[in-house]
């Protein structure tokens, strides 16, 4: 990631991410439809995050038609859908709000800081980089606004906000090491 951030990083490793988002957010809006009708997690889902349909076409776009056929996840790629499958068949909302909150949010802050330098350094528009557009978003600032606000009405209790936290601390630890296993398949290459 600090090799694309900084410009150092190839169109390959831009794909690699991709296509790690594809199977964590395959997963999570499969949790999404088993959450639709609970009374916390339902407040946070919105087809205005939705994403899987955009990485799908982002992946037609840089891999080609094929693309299902030549993906596979990361270790901890599968390791962070089996959590959130796991938090999913336990029916546990706080555990499926905290993956939502981590991965939309973040998406809908430094996502669109990464979208800016991936069309500036692999000359994309918006295809290829059409997960981090989120055009049915006017004020993404107000959005994450709400989002949080909603966050703190929620009213769990101490020791589930603890679990909700830890589980945000978790996701968090995926996502840092989805990329240390990008960079040792880089350089198993």
């Amino acid at each position: 990631m600090s090799d694309l951030m900084t410009g150092k990083g190839s169109r390959g490793d831009y794909v690699a991410l991709v296509v790690q988002h594809f199977f964590i957010y395959e997963a999570l809006e499969a949790a999404a439809t088993r959450f639709l009708g609970d009374a916390v997690a339902s407040r946070f889902i919105t087809p205005q995050l939705t994403r899987l349909p955009a990485i799908e076409d982002d992946l037609t776009f840089l891999i080609g038609a094929e693309w299902r056929d030549a993906i596979t996840p990361l270790p901890t790629t599968r390791a962070y859908v089996a959590r959130i499958a796991d938090v999913a068949a336990r029916d546990w909302a706080g555990g499926f709000v905290a993956h939502h909150y981590t991965r939309y949010l973040g998406d809908l802050s430094g996502g669109q800081a990464i979208r800016t330098l991936m069309q500036r350094q692999f000359g994309f528009e918006t295809n290829g980089v059409g997960f981090y557009v989120f055009d049915q978003i006017a004020r993404p600032r107000e959005f994450k606004d709400t989002y949080r606000e909603q966050l703190d009405a929620v009213g769990w209790d101490a020791a589930e906000s603890e679990r909700v936290i830890d589980e945000v601390m978790r996701a968090y630890t995926f996502n840092t090491e989805l990329f240390v296993d990008l960079a040792k398949a880089k350089a198993a290459a």
